[in-house]
């Protein structure tokens, strides 16, 4: 008997224990370890942030519903791998032994990278659920002195969806309390130009998102080095297309919330070789490290070389569906190798976002995510708003079920005639 373990229990681990489990049957185990003992829905952290969601509608106790499955659940964080010993070193100072070990981690959030920063320090996050949690207090702060608004990323970010979708969510709230007339906002992000996204733009994006700022009355500076942060003020260095400054912003504001640059935990980046030096997992086509064998590794936590050079750094951003493909070539691969047959399955790397807009909404789909691209498409509608509700009520439901079907698959096929697997 095998024994499986998935470090991570995120949108990209819970579902990656469920299709694993599902793939290699009861004859071996899987065992899923988080640090918090509840899922988490991540995406719905901006409307956590402003209230429209409680933590309790978007969160729920992961071991009952992954012990119906056959899954055993430990709700500990791992201090060390112990790669070469396959072992698990866990905070509270138990072992786990694996055979196979799948990373889904998650990135750590590196607000120390930008000085005043963060939770801790100057500026909101919407990255976790509790900086969500916290960042609509802080809201609630504003709504009763209201002031400017920075809302944005800093470099090295990865996931610039997000940032977009609070700052129209945001918006579209404090119009529906007839207070955006109270609150200046303004969009600073380290992508090189509006739209960009990480991925170098995707159809119209820069086009449409910049008629969207615009009609919303949000300025916004691109090409922007975020270089420290005080109290109620934001240092922003505006480069040029060499990464030149050319114009220093002194921005005051009243409330932010700023994405930081991500890196790969430190249990995890720690482990000699495999990782890059900003501790994202090296893996191969087939999702397994390229020193360790018995390690794979999805989602936010691999290394993934930017699409394209930016002048201030930014990194590519891994949406669901492309975390979904990785899922299913992991689970496929675990499974052929434990059959004795070779490891053969590739995830479809493309790019699939819903991002909601407050009252609207933006979907995009990038096939591959590294262009040229087969398919590059890019959307505006209020039917967008409601697909994201939608998908939130479904996923949150097929990780409660423990369904290891595929999200997007039936999507993608029945639109662009792509599968999840190459």
């Amino acid at each position: 008997m095998a024994h499986i373990v998935v470090l991570g229990a995120g949108t990209g681990g819970m579902p990656a224990a469920y299709e694993i489990k599902e793939e290699i049957g009861r004859e071996h185990q899987v065992t899923l370890i988080n640090a918090s003992s509840k899922f988490q829905f991540v995406p719905s952290n901006p409307w956590v942030a402003v209230g429209w969601r409680t933590s309790e509608e978007v969160s729920f106790e992961i071991g009952p519903h992954v012990e119906k499955k056959g899954i055993s659940f430990i709700a500990q964080s791992v201090s060390k791998i112990d790669a070469d010993g396959n072992t698990l070193i866990l905070a509270n100072g138990e072992t786990v032994k694996y055979d196979y070990l799948v990373i889904a981690t998650g990135p750590r959030l590196a607000f120390e990278e930008v000085e005043g920063s963060g939770p801790n320090g100057h500026t909101q996050s919407i990255c976790t659920l509790p900086h969500a949690e916290k960042a609509y207090e802080a809201y609630k702060e504003l709504l009763a002195s209201p002031g400017p608004v920075i809302i944005g990323a800093m470099p090295f970010a990865s996931c610039f969806g997000p940032a977009y979708e609070f700052a129209f969510i945001m918006d579209a709230d404090l119009r529906k309390r007839k207070m955006r007339d109270k609150v200046p906002m303004t969009y600073v992000t380290a992508e090189p130009y509006i739209g960009h996204l990480g991925l170098a733009g995707v159809g119209d994006s820069k086009g449409l998102l910049e008629s969207e700022l615009r009609s919303h009355d949000i300025k916004w500076i691109c090409n922007a080095k975020t270089t420290r942060v005080e109290a109620g003020k934001m240092f922003v260095s505006e480069c040029n297309d060499k990464g030149e400054a050319i114009k220093e912003h002194e921005l005051p504001f009243k409330y932010s919330m700023m994405l930081p640059a991500f890196k790969g935990v430190d249990a995890v980046a720690a482990v000699e070789g495999l990782c890059n030096p900003r501790g994202f997992v090296i893996v191969d086509d087939h999702q397994r490290s390229k020193k360790y064998k018995n390690i794979f590794s999805a989602g936010v936590c691999i290394a993934i070389p930017p699409v394209e050079a930016t002048p201030v750094p930014s990194g590519a951003p891994k949406t669901g569906f492309m975390i979904e493909t990785m899922i299913t070539a992991i689970a496929h691969n675990i499974r052929d190798e434990l059959l004795g047959k070779p490891t053969h399955a590739v995830g479809t790397w493309g790019a699939i976002c819903l991002a909601d807009m407050g009252d609207t909404g933006a979907a995009f789909v990038a096939l591959p995510q590294i262009g040229p691209r087969n398919v590059s498409w890019f959307k505006k509608g209020k039917w967008v708003h409601w697909a994201k509700i939608a998908f939130e009520k479904y996923f949150i439901k097929k990780m409660k079920n423990g369904n290891s079907e595929p999200i997007y698959e039936k999507f993608v096929l029945k639109k662009f005639g792509i599968t999840r697997l190459k």
